[in-house]
């Protein structure tokens, strides 16, 4: 028999403003210790050093949470140059120092346009990257560095904010990059085409797939509500389990297609697009999970939530 996890059943998406200094885990947990949910998790890590959105899935919102891994990411940073460290950021140790004072706002511009579009980003040896089941992170901190293969990756736009010239110069650049980009790379390739050298110092998500920081709730004004007793409140903070499906078609299906897709037959759709996944609604708007169009054109059910009655 399954054992019945602990904690309230509830079902949606928090989008979490992340504070500096936490672990995306950690953050996680307490988010669900909060809420007492019997259920959460997260879509895709952030630094300890990185703040802003980071999307938290509560009970059968955890099932597509794989739809925002994918989804494109937004990003505002601080970029040094002149300084190299271990790690690509602050935290880590200085590898080398070089004079950036020579460095102007215009040598920095044409050296960002390099990076626009489709390139090959070689991930850092500090990345939740998993090589062989560990983390990349776990053996760069014993000293051990592997081959990495370079990923190609999209940067969609990269604009330059500010600039500060110095012998330490300090850039602040905005991204919006697909999955799989490692900004901490980005600031270190930047530094190496420059011959400076670079790191972050500062890195702040912006949003993730359709969620912004203008949904952002911060773990202080969650715990005020824990206080207060709020529940309804901090429900009522919950998004809808479809949001995490921002670059799927959502289709209706009739009374009768729906029973029958629910039991696990595939169906026939009038108007359903003519591949790839689909997002499943019913006639009464409410959402029953995502499946994928056949050769046939029926809509066979591939990740259905459990609570639909």
């Amino acid at each position: 028999m399954a054992r019945r996890r602990r904690g309230r059943l509830l079902d949606g998406i928090l989008v979490l403003d992340k504070p500096v200094g936490r672990s995306s885990n950690s953050a996680l947990q307490a988010c669900r210790a909060i809420f007492g949910a019997a259920k959460a998790g997260h879509t895709g890590s952030l630094d300890p050093l990185a703040t802003g959105v980071l999307p938290v899935c509560f009970g059968e919102a955890t099932k597509f949470s794989q739809f925002l891994l994918d989804a494109d990411k937004g990003y505002a940073t601080t970029i040094v140059f002149g300084c190299s460290t271990t790690t690509g950021d602050a935290e880590g140790e200085v590898t080398e120092e070089r004079d950036a004072s020579a460095l102007n706002e215009q040598a920095l511009l044409d050296a960002m346009a390099g990076f626009e579009g489709e390139i090959d980003q070689v991930p850092s040896m500090y990345s939740a990257l998993k090589q062989n089941g560990r983390p990349l992170y776990e053996l760069a901190r014993k000293g051990i560095e592997v081959e990495r293969k370079a990923r190609r990756i999209t940067i969609y736009h990269l604009e330059l904010v500010a600039f500060r010239p110095g012998e330490r110069a300090e850039a602040d650049v905005v991204v919006t990059c697909s999955k799989g980009t490692y900004i901490r790379s980005l600031a270190e390739d930047l530094g190496r085409v420059l011959g400076l050298g670079g790191h972050v110092s500062a890195l702040r998500r912006t949003h993730a797939g359709p969620f912004d920081l203008s949904q952002a709730v911060t773990l202080p004004a969650l715990e005020a509500l824990k206080q207060e007793e709020a529940v309804e409140a901090m429900d009522a903070l919950l998004l809808p389990v479809e949001l995490a499906l921002p670059q799927l078609p959502m289709v209706s299906l009739g009374e009768s297609a729906g029973y029958f897709l629910l039991q696990g037959q595939a169906v026939q759709v009038p108007k359903a697009p003519t591949e790839g996944l689909v997002g499943l609604k019913l006639e009464d708007g409410r959402f029953v999970g995502v499946g994928e169009i056949m050769d046939d054109g029926r809509v066979a059910p591939r990740r259905l939530v459990s609570n639909v009655r």
